[in-house]
């Protein structure tokens, strides 16, 4: 089982993060932290790296069931999606798979919520 969605996309770097945004409101998410990995590493090691922002997005109604079913699931919140701008200008937008990543955690109850976020993170890949 892979553990991200991803899609190629024509858009910049700049647009895509806006456009991911966007698709993931339609989808009851927002994005509770959002971190600038090239600045982070410029600031901290002083590194050159590519523009690569992950997005950690929230569907606060999803969460909150999860959070009834399994008392230590916010270990795994949020889903994170990231962007990132490869050296030919090529950027990729990618999303965690829900399944994969809760395929640690023994319960079943949380097999239905993470379905259905996976659904929607599939439809925001695809929207983009």
């Amino acid at each position: 089982m892979e553990y991200v969605f991803k899609k190629k996309v024509s858009l910049s770097f700049e647009e895509t993060i806006a456009k991911v945004k966007e698709e993931l409101s339609k989808e009851g998410f927002g994005v509770l932290t959002e971190i600038d990995v090239k600045a982070t590493l410029k600031k901290k090691l002083n590194v050159d790296f590519r523009n690569y922002r992950i997005l950690g997005a929230c569907n606060p109604s999803y969460a909150y069931q999860a959070l009834q079913t399994e008392p230590w699931i916010g270990s795994m919140l949020p889903c994170n999606l990231i962007v990132q701008e490869f050296d030919n200008h090529q950027v990729e937008v990618a999303a965690v798979n829900p399944i994969a990543s809760m395929q640690s955690i023994e319960n079943p109850a949380l097999l239905p919520i993470t379905t259905t976020i996976q659904d929607k993170l599939k439809i925001v890949i695809t929207a983009i």
